[in-house]
């Protein structure tokens, strides 16, 4: 018996515009979409699940957050940045051992990626 997968759920207000941030500006692709209520994004082995408000979860758009783990925070910022996202800072060496940086969707959830600190 084993785990074989988990991905956030983010409450989002117009799954189709979502989508298109997800896929244009974070390269991400669709693995699934159910009318225009849910849908899986994927990138990598990073799943996640969007789900128009008012459908199966009961939080307000733009209360997600998620930290995702990379092998290079500094290679996805430039990636999603030449993309037209717009984080809300360059990637930064914390005193955790992490390089990170913040990204927000159209509804404001948020979206960390890190790496560790190359030494």
């Amino acid at each position: 018996m084993k785990l074989t997968a988990a991905a956030a759920v983010f409450p989002v207000a117009d799954l189709r515009a979502s989508l298109r941030f997800f896929i244009d500006k974070l390269g991400f692709h669709e693995e699934f979409s159910y009318e225009d209520v849910y849908a899986g994004i994927e990138r990598d082995h990073c799943l996640v699940h969007l789900s128009r408000q008012g459908n199966l979860n009961t939080s307000e758009p733009g209360t997600a957050t998620l930290y995702v783990f990379c092998d290079d925070a500094r290679a996805i910022y430039d990636d999603i940045v030449a993309r037209g996202a717009k984080p809300d800072g360059p990637p930064t060496d914390y005193p955790y051992g992490m390089c990170d940086f913040v990204v927000r969707d159209i509804d404001g959830n948020r979206i960390t990626f890190g790496s560790p600190i190359k030494k």
